[in-house]
């Protein structure tokens, strides 16, 4: 990859890594919880996530997804349905007294919050999409394809690990100012109701 096209794919990745999305939401959602540090297994979640996408594309299956009615259709109504839960989940959840806080990182072990965000991303259709139209435009044709694939999927995890904990440090400090229980709950419920708009969004993409 020539400077150029580094530099143009450095600044495409960091572009899509800030728009606000279903990782966003979710490593916000984490980092007002648990905190910066207690959120790491969720980030490390949605690159676990983001690296199945790359690989799906990298192997071709992802042209199968952009071709086939079917199988978009399943993923695309899996994503849709585990979004609604997700945002229902988040609406309902109990507040956490300032005396609990620091303990709040035992409601939910870690690797279910992993599990979780590789879910988030996994079920994303639409990324998968995104990727086939992004990646092909930043493939020098003179070198060989799988390790420019490789390459580009450790910058795109590099970059979006980056922005996730920057999205998890601001949660953290917001978090410092959410006192009362009633502050909790009208947060819980924005968070849920962002997740649940995102699932309305993805129920309404067409390739």
């Amino acid at each position: 990859m020539s400077p150029e096209l580094f530099w143009a794919f450095l600044a495409a990745t960091l572009l899509i890594s800030i728009t606000p999305g279903a990782g966003a939401i979710n490593t916000m959602s984490n980092g007002l919880r648990y905190g910066l540090k207690r959120t790491l297994p969720a980030i490390l979640g949605l690159q676990a996530g983001l690296g199945i996408q790359l690989l799906v594309v990298g192997v071709g299956l992802g042209t199968l997804l952009a071709s086939s009615e079917l199988a978009f259709a399943l993923i695309k109504w899996g994503g849709v349905v585990y979004l609604l839960h997700l945002g229902v989940a988040k609406w309902r959840e109990r507040t956490v007294s300032p005396d609990e806080s620091g303990m709040a990182g035992a409601d939910e072990p870690a690797l279910r919050r992993f599990a979780t965000s590789v879910l988030v991303n996994v079920t994303n259709p639409k990324a998968t999409i995104f990727l086939i139209a992004l990646l092909p435009q930043f493939l020098d044709p003179n070198l060989p394809r799988p390790l420019q694939f490789t390459v580009m999927g450790v910058i795109m995890i590099g970059v979006d690990i980056l922005v996730m904990c920057g999205f998890a440090g601001l949660a953290t400090v917001i978090a410092g100012w959410l006192r009362s229980p009633r502050q909790q709950r009208l947060l819980n419920r924005l968070f849920g109701g962002l997740f649940i708009l995102v699932a309305g969004l993805l129920a309404s993409y067409r390739t």
